[in-house]
């Protein structure tokens, strides 16, 4: 092997190792300054890691390239939301129609979606195939909210709106709280068993779209679109604690986040609520762009007085994001 042909594959293997240190120090600890390079999966960066590594094997036989392909495969299994539902080898996944019992037990399902206002149509009829209890809707107008709560429990069900979210349910809502600044909602809803919990809908700040890393102001724009995002969830919060018996209250979370799974927004829900799709989750989770799915910014979380026993992403034509289905057994 000549010597220009060693200096390239080292080069490869050294940027290859360069990228892995950079990535997962970014994302291990999602500085805000990063939020630009952290808002795409860890994998996208781990594809062009294992290139690096792959090219320096195969066409130079490079010392250290097979290692730094097993070292980028190790880390995208450990690190990527996706790889997370590989725990739950073995688990059922919800299936449409009513419920199914989980060991004996009724549970609550909970879906989310954010519906484009009605862009592609009503997903009134997707969203009913999975008869859910609770439904999380973002970018909905009041009318639209109306609508699929007559078609989900034709006049039967309970349903709230606030600016473009709402809440339709087929249980009887107590309670109201609304936060006029932004577009989330909370309310108080009693169960056949005459328990009550709480429900907030979440539709964060839309998220930043530019990657154009070579500008500064990308990355400027990133992180204030995340100290926005970081902001909002922080009033949300506060709005819970303050009206409820807040983390002693078993609470169902979730909706449009604008962010992955792996932001670091998600890090103040980890200490009070449990990810339903991590914990039960069954296929690829990912909920947005529809047609080719690459991140997980729709959520349910729960409290720990829910246990989520089965979880699924499913696709509607009717909207450019995909729904999130979780089945939740109260304890």
């Amino acid at each position: 092997m000549s010597s220009l042909n060693r200096r390239l594959g080292w080069t490869l293997v050294g940027s290859s190792l360069l990228l892995h240190i950079f990535t997962v120090y970014c994302f291990m600890q999602l500085p805000d300054s990063m939020a630009a390079y952290t808002v795409m999966p860890i994998w996208l960066w781990g594809g062009i890691g294992l290139f690096l590594a792959s090219a320096a094997f195969c066409f130079l036989r490079a010392p250290l390239s097979l290692v730094m392909t097993a070292v980028w495969s190790i880390t995208l299994l450990v690190g990527a939301d996706e790889a997370r539902v590989l725990a739950n080898f073995g688990k059922s996944p919800p299936r449409m129609g009513r419920p199914e019992l989980f060991e004996g037990k009724p549970v609550i399902r909970v879906l989310t979606l954010n519906c484009a206002l009605f862009t592609y149509g009503s997903p009134a009829r997707d969203i009913a195939l999975w008869q859910p209890d609770i439904v999380l809707l973002q970018d909905v107008y009041p009318d639209h909210v109306r609508q699929i709560a007559d078609e989900l429990y034709a006049g039967q069900g309970d349903y709230r709106a606030n600016q473009t979210n709402g809440i339709v349910t087929r249980w009887k809502i107590l309670r109201e709280i609304r936060n006029p600044l932004q577009r989330d909602e909370e309310l108080t809803i009693q169960l056949p068993s005459s328990r009550e919990i709480e429900v907030v809908n979440v539709h964060l700040h839309t998220a930043a779209t530019d990657l154009r890393l070579w500008l500064k102001q990308t990355w400027i724009e990133h992180r204030q679109n995340r100290l926005i995002r970081r902001k909002e969830l922080d009033t949300t919060l506060k709005i819970l604690e303050q009206t409820t018996n807040f983390p002693n209250t078993a609470t169902i979370f979730g909706g449009d986040f604008n962010s992955s799974a792996s932001d670091a927004i998600h890090r103040k829900l980890s200490r009070d609520f449990i990810d339903a799709f991590a914990s039960s989750g069954t296929g690829w989770g990912d909920t947005f762009h529809r047609r080719f799915p690459i991140l997980r910014i729709d959520h349910i979380y729960t409290t720990r007085h829910f246990t989520a026993v089965r979880s699924i992403v499913a696709t509607s034509r009717h909207s450019d994001h995909r729904m999130v289905i979780a089945d939740v057994l109260l304890k």
